[in-house]
Protein backbone atom coordinates (compact mmCIF):
# COMPACT_ATOMS: atom_id res chain seq x y z
CA UNK A 1 0.00 0.00 0.00
CA UNK A 2 1.19 3.09 -0.92
CA UNK A 3 2.67 5.84 1.76
CA UNK A 4 1.47 9.16 0.92
CA UNK A 5 2.70 12.56 3.16
CA UNK A 6 0.91 15.85 2.28
CA UNK A 7 1.06 18.97 4.16
CA UNK A 8 -0.93 21.75 3.69
CA UNK A 9 0.34 25.66 2.78
CA UNK A 10 -1.30 28.59 3.79
CA UNK A 11 -1.00 32.03 2.08
CA UNK A 12 1.24 35.11 3.77
CA UNK A 13 0.61 38.68 3.38
CA UNK A 14 3.92 40.31 2.36
CA UNK A 15 3.40 42.96 5.16
CA UNK A 16 3.57 39.60 8.01
CA UNK A 17 6.52 38.31 5.92
CA UNK A 18 8.75 40.67 6.74
CA UNK A 19 8.72 40.15 10.16
CA UNK A 20 9.20 36.54 9.92
CA UNK A 21 12.31 34.54 11.72
CA UNK A 22 14.44 31.65 9.41
CA UNK A 23 12.60 29.26 10.84
CA UNK A 24 9.53 30.88 10.17
CA UNK A 25 10.37 31.46 6.40
CA UNK A 26 11.42 27.62 6.40
CA UNK A 27 8.24 26.39 7.53
CA UNK A 28 5.90 28.73 5.45
CA UNK A 29 8.46 28.36 2.33
CA UNK A 30 10.50 25.52 1.97
CA UNK A 31 9.84 22.26 0.92
CA UNK A 32 12.44 20.00 2.67
CA UNK A 33 11.96 16.62 2.01
CA UNK A 34 10.70 15.83 -1.95
CA UNK A 35 11.77 12.34 -2.37
CA UNK A 36 11.97 9.10 0.37
CA UNK A 37 12.30 5.46 -0.47
CA UNK A 38 8.89 3.85 -1.90
CA UNK A 39 6.53 7.41 -0.87
CA UNK A 40 4.67 10.08 -2.35
CA UNK A 41 5.25 13.49 -0.60
CA UNK A 42 3.50 16.53 -1.52
CA UNK A 43 2.56 20.05 -0.24
CA UNK A 44 -0.99 21.40 -1.02
CA UNK A 45 -0.80 25.37 -1.24
CA UNK A 46 -3.18 27.80 -1.23
CA UNK A 47 -0.95 30.19 -3.57
CA UNK A 48 -3.28 29.30 -6.74
CA UNK A 49 -3.89 25.96 -5.19
CA UNK A 50 -0.41 24.72 -6.14
CA UNK A 51 0.68 21.04 -5.66
CA UNK A 52 4.62 20.44 -5.33
CA UNK A 53 5.41 16.83 -4.98
CA UNK A 54 7.63 13.80 -5.57
CA UNK A 55 7.42 10.02 -5.63
CA UNK A 56 10.22 7.42 -5.45
CA UNK A 57 9.63 4.22 -6.44
CA UNK A 58 12.15 1.42 -5.35
CA UNK A 59 10.80 -1.93 -5.68
CA UNK A 60 6.96 -1.47 -5.47
CA UNK A 61 4.99 0.66 -7.76
CA UNK A 62 3.61 3.79 -6.22
CA UNK A 63 -0.07 5.10 -6.20
CA UNK A 64 -0.93 8.98 -6.77
CA UNK A 65 -3.61 9.18 -4.36
CA UNK A 66 -6.11 12.02 -3.62
CA UNK A 67 -5.34 13.26 -0.56
CA UNK A 68 -8.22 14.62 1.71
CA UNK A 69 -7.87 18.14 1.23
CA UNK A 70 -9.09 17.71 -2.78
CA UNK A 71 -12.38 16.23 -1.38
CA UNK A 72 -12.39 14.33 -4.56
CA UNK A 73 -12.25 10.48 -5.08
CA UNK A 74 -9.26 10.60 -7.83
CA UNK A 75 -6.43 12.74 -7.62
CA UNK A 76 -7.13 14.12 -11.25
CA UNK A 77 -10.26 14.20 -11.18
CA UNK A 78 -10.15 18.26 -11.37
CA UNK A 79 -6.33 18.70 -11.61
CA UNK A 80 -3.34 18.28 -14.21
CA UNK A 81 -0.42 17.03 -13.52
CA UNK A 82 3.03 17.96 -15.29
CA UNK A 83 5.74 15.00 -14.28
CA UNK A 84 10.20 15.49 -14.29
CA UNK A 85 12.18 12.47 -13.92
CA UNK A 86 15.31 13.04 -12.61
CA UNK A 87 16.31 9.37 -11.24
CA UNK A 88 16.78 6.22 -13.07
CA UNK A 89 14.51 5.64 -16.05
CA UNK A 90 10.94 4.82 -14.86
CA UNK A 91 7.09 4.73 -15.93
CA UNK A 92 4.28 6.25 -15.33
CA UNK A 93 1.27 4.82 -15.83
CA UNK A 94 -2.18 6.53 -16.70
CA UNK A 95 -5.53 4.30 -16.73
CA UNK A 96 -4.79 2.03 -19.81
CA UNK A 97 -1.96 3.72 -20.96
CA UNK A 98 2.30 4.09 -20.16
CA UNK A 99 5.05 6.61 -20.53
CA UNK A 100 8.21 5.76 -20.04
CA UNK A 101 10.85 8.65 -18.70
CA UNK A 102 14.55 9.04 -18.62
CA UNK A 103 16.39 11.63 -16.46
CA UNK A 104 15.47 15.00 -17.32
CA UNK A 105 12.57 13.88 -19.78
CA UNK A 106 8.62 15.14 -18.50
CA UNK A 107 4.90 14.24 -18.96
CA UNK A 108 1.35 16.15 -18.94
CA UNK A 109 -1.24 14.57 -17.96
CA UNK A 110 -4.95 16.35 -18.28
CA UNK A 111 -7.33 16.16 -15.88
CA UNK A 112 -9.86 13.47 -15.84
CA UNK A 113 -10.74 10.18 -14.07
CA UNK A 114 -7.91 7.90 -14.59
CA UNK A 115 -5.66 6.69 -11.58
CA UNK A 116 -2.01 7.63 -11.77
CA UNK A 117 0.92 5.18 -10.81
CA UNK A 118 4.98 5.24 -10.81
CA UNK A 119 7.04 2.53 -11.39
CA UNK A 120 11.17 2.20 -11.29
CA UNK A 121 12.54 -0.18 -14.35
CA UNK A 122 15.86 -1.19 -11.61
CA UNK A 123 15.15 -1.10 -8.15
CA UNK A 124 18.78 0.02 -7.54
CA UNK A 125 18.61 3.12 -10.12
CA UNK A 126 15.46 3.93 -9.26
CA UNK A 127 13.35 6.77 -10.60
CA UNK A 128 12.09 10.57 -8.74
CA UNK A 129 9.07 11.69 -10.17
CA UNK A 130 9.22 15.70 -8.84
CA UNK A 131 5.58 16.95 -9.67
CA UNK A 132 3.56 19.99 -9.92
CA UNK A 133 -0.31 19.93 -9.92
CA UNK A 134 -3.00 22.87 -10.62
CA UNK A 135 -7.02 22.58 -11.02
CA UNK A 136 -8.04 22.39 -14.39
CA UNK A 137 -11.61 23.31 -15.88
CA UNK A 138 -11.29 20.92 -18.60
CA UNK A 139 -9.13 17.80 -20.25
CA UNK A 140 -6.18 18.25 -22.45
CA UNK A 141 -4.25 15.18 -24.25
CA UNK A 142 -1.76 13.60 -22.00
CA UNK A 143 2.21 14.10 -23.62
CA UNK A 144 5.39 13.28 -22.84
CA UNK A 145 7.76 15.63 -23.88
CA UNK A 146 11.35 15.86 -24.00
CA UNK A 147 14.59 18.64 -24.43
CA UNK A 148 14.39 18.36 -27.94
CA UNK A 149 10.96 19.52 -28.01
CA UNK A 150 11.76 22.47 -25.95
CA UNK A 151 11.77 26.19 -26.49
CA UNK A 152 15.30 26.67 -25.46
CA UNK A 153 16.38 30.22 -24.86
CA UNK A 154 20.37 30.31 -23.99
CA UNK A 155 20.67 33.58 -21.77
CA UNK A 156 23.34 35.37 -19.80
CA UNK A 157 27.00 34.87 -19.74
CA UNK A 158 29.94 33.17 -17.81
CA UNK A 159 31.26 37.07 -16.84
CA UNK A 160 27.99 37.59 -15.16
CA UNK A 161 27.98 34.19 -13.06
CA UNK A 162 24.60 33.28 -15.09
CA UNK A 163 25.25 31.24 -18.76
CA UNK A 164 22.08 29.30 -18.32
CA UNK A 165 19.66 27.20 -21.03
CA UNK A 166 15.87 27.74 -20.12
CA UNK A 167 14.12 24.29 -21.01
CA UNK A 168 10.50 25.82 -21.57
CA UNK A 169 8.81 22.12 -22.04
CA UNK A 170 5.10 22.13 -20.39
CA UNK A 171 4.34 25.19 -21.76
CA UNK A 172 1.48 26.51 -24.00
CA UNK A 173 4.10 26.89 -26.97
CA UNK A 174 4.47 23.31 -26.74
CA UNK A 175 1.04 21.79 -25.84
CA UNK A 176 -1.82 23.46 -24.46
CA UNK A 177 -3.03 23.47 -20.82
CA UNK A 178 -5.45 24.94 -18.31
CA UNK A 179 -3.33 26.50 -16.10
CA UNK A 180 -0.21 24.47 -15.50
CA UNK A 181 3.47 25.74 -16.98
CA UNK A 182 6.76 24.18 -15.93
CA UNK A 183 10.20 24.06 -17.21
CA UNK A 184 13.64 23.17 -16.50
CA UNK A 185 16.82 25.87 -16.15
CA UNK A 186 20.59 24.79 -16.90
CA UNK A 187 23.22 26.58 -15.31
CA UNK A 188 26.64 26.32 -16.86
CA UNK A 189 29.65 25.32 -15.04
CA UNK A 190 31.40 28.58 -13.51
CA UNK A 191 27.64 30.21 -13.48
CA UNK A 192 25.49 30.24 -10.13
CA UNK A 193 23.16 33.07 -10.84
CA UNK A 194 19.31 32.52 -12.14
CA UNK A 195 16.54 34.82 -12.76
CA UNK A 196 18.53 38.39 -12.87
CA UNK A 197 17.50 40.62 -13.13
CA UNK A 198 14.88 40.10 -10.60
CA UNK A 199 10.65 40.18 -11.26
CA UNK A 200 7.69 39.25 -9.95
CA UNK A 201 4.24 38.26 -11.98
CA UNK A 202 1.07 39.04 -10.02
CA UNK A 203 -1.41 37.13 -12.06
CA UNK A 204 0.63 33.52 -10.96
CA UNK A 205 2.40 32.07 -8.34
CA UNK A 206 5.59 29.85 -8.95
CA UNK A 207 7.48 27.22 -7.27
CA UNK A 208 11.41 26.42 -7.98
CA UNK A 209 13.03 22.73 -7.76
CA UNK A 210 16.90 23.02 -6.84
CA UNK A 211 18.60 19.66 -7.66
CA UNK A 212 22.00 18.50 -9.44
CA UNK A 213 23.37 20.73 -6.62
CA UNK A 214 26.99 18.77 -6.18
CA UNK A 215 27.54 17.31 -2.24
CA UNK A 216 28.64 19.88 0.25
CA UNK A 217 27.27 22.63 -1.88
CA UNK A 218 24.07 24.63 -1.58
CA UNK A 219 21.63 27.31 -2.94
CA UNK A 220 20.71 30.27 -1.62
CA UNK A 221 17.34 31.37 -2.62
CA UNK A 222 15.94 34.85 -2.25
CA UNK A 223 12.44 36.35 -1.74
CA UNK A 224 10.32 39.22 -0.92
CA UNK A 225 9.47 42.59 -2.03
CA UNK A 226 12.81 43.49 -4.10
CA UNK A 227 12.56 46.25 -1.60
CA UNK A 228 13.14 44.19 1.48
CA UNK A 229 14.41 40.84 0.28
CA UNK A 230 14.90 37.88 2.65
CA UNK A 231 17.02 34.51 1.48
CA UNK A 232 16.43 30.75 2.26
CA UNK A 233 19.14 28.24 1.82
CA UNK A 234 18.12 24.92 0.22
CA UNK A 235 19.95 21.55 0.22
CA UNK A 236 20.21 19.33 -3.25
CA UNK A 237 16.62 18.02 -4.00
CA UNK A 238 14.54 20.41 -2.19
CA UNK A 239 12.36 22.92 -3.21
CA UNK A 240 11.04 26.34 -2.11
CA UNK A 241 7.58 28.49 -2.96
CA UNK A 242 7.46 32.00 -4.62
CA UNK A 243 4.47 33.63 -3.78
CA UNK A 244 3.07 36.19 -6.42
CA UNK A 245 4.46 38.98 -4.65
CA UNK A 246 8.19 37.59 -4.28
CA UNK A 247 10.79 37.44 -6.30
CA UNK A 248 12.18 33.85 -7.02
CA UNK A 249 16.19 34.53 -7.89
CA UNK A 250 19.13 32.31 -6.28
CA UNK A 251 22.77 31.76 -6.61
CA UNK A 252 24.48 28.82 -5.87
CA UNK A 253 27.91 27.61 -4.41
CA UNK A 254 28.13 25.73 -7.33
CA UNK A 255 26.04 25.62 -10.79
CA UNK A 256 23.09 23.74 -10.54
CA UNK A 257 19.87 22.83 -12.50
CA UNK A 258 16.12 24.01 -11.23
CA UNK A 259 12.56 23.12 -12.39
CA UNK A 260 10.36 25.55 -12.02
CA UNK A 261 6.81 25.24 -12.27
CA UNK A 262 3.82 27.95 -12.54
CA UNK A 263 -0.33 28.16 -12.02
CA UNK A 264 -1.80 31.31 -12.08
CA UNK A 265 -4.40 32.62 -14.66
CA UNK A 266 -1.62 33.63 -17.20
CA UNK A 267 0.52 31.65 -19.68
CA UNK A 268 2.83 34.77 -20.98
CA UNK A 269 6.16 33.65 -19.65
CA UNK A 270 7.29 37.25 -20.45
CA UNK A 271 4.54 38.92 -18.63
CA UNK A 272 6.93 39.80 -15.38
CA UNK A 273 7.67 43.07 -13.73
CA UNK A 274 11.18 43.69 -13.57
CA UNK A 275 13.67 45.24 -10.86
CA UNK A 276 16.96 46.39 -11.76
CA UNK A 277 19.78 45.00 -10.12
CA UNK A 278 20.45 47.93 -8.17
CA UNK A 279 17.20 48.38 -6.81
CA UNK A 280 17.56 45.05 -4.52
CA UNK A 281 17.74 45.66 -1.02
Amino acid sequence: MTKTNYELRYAAHPDDARHYTSDRLRHDFLIGKIFSPNEVNMVYSMYDRMIVGGAMPVDEKLHLEAIDPLKQPIFLHSRELGIFNIGGVGKVHVADKSFDLSYKEALYLGAGDREVYFESEDAQNPAKFYFNSATAHRNYPDRKVTKSDAVVMEMGALETSNHRNINRMLVNQVLPTCQLQMGMTELAPGSVWNTMPPHTHSRRMEAYFYFEVPANQAVCHFMGPVSETRNIWLQNEQAVLSPQWSIHAAAGTSNYTFIWGMAGENFDYDDQDFSKITEIR
